[in-house]
């Protein structure tokens, strides 16, 4: 399972740059609102650290990192939700993906100009986030005249059950909060994920900053502020300097750790993105390994063995019978599976085993 993520944002506030980081791609940046009219898509390769030392040991064929898809959405303006700027196209182009990744401007220039001539980012953060909410208010308002009738009339009890949720998300929608504050129980978001609440999505807002600033960015007014913002909703802040990052992707990886330690920083913007992105959807990584090919696999917190081994193949899953398991620190200090089993360090699971982060699996199935 890939991870996606769309990367929102007012105009001008690094959107782009980042986006063209990431990928090593090289979409247009022009210093102007809308200056990206479609969405662009691209997806990176999650560098393991794991991956890559199972790979030295098994000198396998070939490696398959994870990856981790971006979506960079052109920017949206006050309004959008009415259509103002390029609006209600980019809110859906919002609804398909996993997690948003809110890009806020922390930085002074002269040089760049600001949508609305001034640099505020909680303000900017409670722009987006209202449009986003006006969208799931018109949403929700549009189902709930399609089923108040028949939950009050019928009794029909998935209607009864619909409309009592949406219920109570329109009452946070109402007050002007997200649909993350309804306090949903996770049966209850599982039940209305086919909507694709705009803001029942998680967030994680990335605080742009100069890059003499990244390395402290506590010390900046700016992202102290959005911190304390994030922190009252429960969401995660993630300090990079766009600029850096654009820079840092042209260079080989040596060249990128030297970058990175002469800046004092211990890992770059997009490897702190991607760590606190999995942490957000609780997403964790298993392996595979051999001569042939050593590949990781993302998966979802609390996940048995046989839904993991769908994620291989929908096959594996249903013919399920037992899965072979060990551990990365274990491989990492034995060094080859004859020794692993000699020292008792290798164990079969059933159906009812829950996979966890760094295991590394062989599925045993029926054709």
């Amino acid at each position: 399972m890939s991870l996606t993520a769309g990367i929102v944002g007012l105009p001008n506030v690094g959107k782009s740059t980042l986006f063209n980081a990431i990928t090593n791609s090289r979409v247009e940046a022009a210093n102007y609102p809308f200056a990206t009219i479609e969405p662009n898509v691209g997806i990176v390769e999650v560098k393991d650290e794991r991956l890559i030392n199972l790979s030295k040991l098994f000198e396998p064929e070939r490696t398959i990192f994870t990856t981790f898809e971006f979506t960079d959405i052109a920017g949206l303006v006050k309004g959008a939700s009415n259509g103002e700027g390029l609006g209600n196209k980019f809110l859906a182009n919002i609804r398909e993906v996993d997690a948003i990744c809110h890009v806020v401007r922390c930085f002074e220039s002269d040089d760049i100009q600001h949508v609305y001539n001034r640099v505020d980012p909680v303000d900017d953060v409670e722009i987006i986030n209202m449009e986003l909410i006006m969208a799931d208010l018109e949403s929700v308002e549009t189902r709930i005249s399609k089923i108040e009738k028949k939950a009050q009339n019928t009794k029909d009890k998935d209607a009864v059950k619909e409309l009592a949720i949406l219920t109570k998300i329109k009452a946070a929608l109402d007050k002007g909060e997200c649909c993350r504050k309804a306090g949903l129980t996770d049966d209850e978001k599982e039940y209305v994920k086919a909507f694709n609440f705009l803001t029942l999505k998680p967030v994680i807002y990335i605080a742009n900053l100069r890059d003499d600033e990244v390395n402290n960015p506590e010390d900046n007014k700016h992202y102290a502020a959005l911190c304390e913002y994030a922190k009252k909703e429960g969401s995660e802040v993630v300090p990079i300097s766009a600029q850096i990052e654009e820079e840092l992707s042209d260079l080989s990886k040596e060249e990128k750790q030297e970058f990175l330690n002469d800046m004092g920083i211990e890992r770059s913007g997009l490897d702190e993105l991607i760590l606190k992105a999995y942490k957000t959807l609780g997403l964790k990584t298993f392996f595979t390994v051999g001569k042939d090919e050593c590949r990781g696999w993302t998966f979802k917190e609390g996940m048995t063995a046989p839904e993991c081994a769908g994620i291989i193949h929908t096959d594996f899953q249903k013919g399920f019978i037992k899965a072979e398991v060990y551990t990365y620190d274990d491989i990492m200090e034995y060094k080859t599976e004859v020794k692993l089993k000699e020292a008792g360090k290798i164990h079969m699971e059933g159906k009812e085993y829950i996979t966890k982060d760094g295991d590394i699996m062989f599925f045993r199935f029926n054709n």
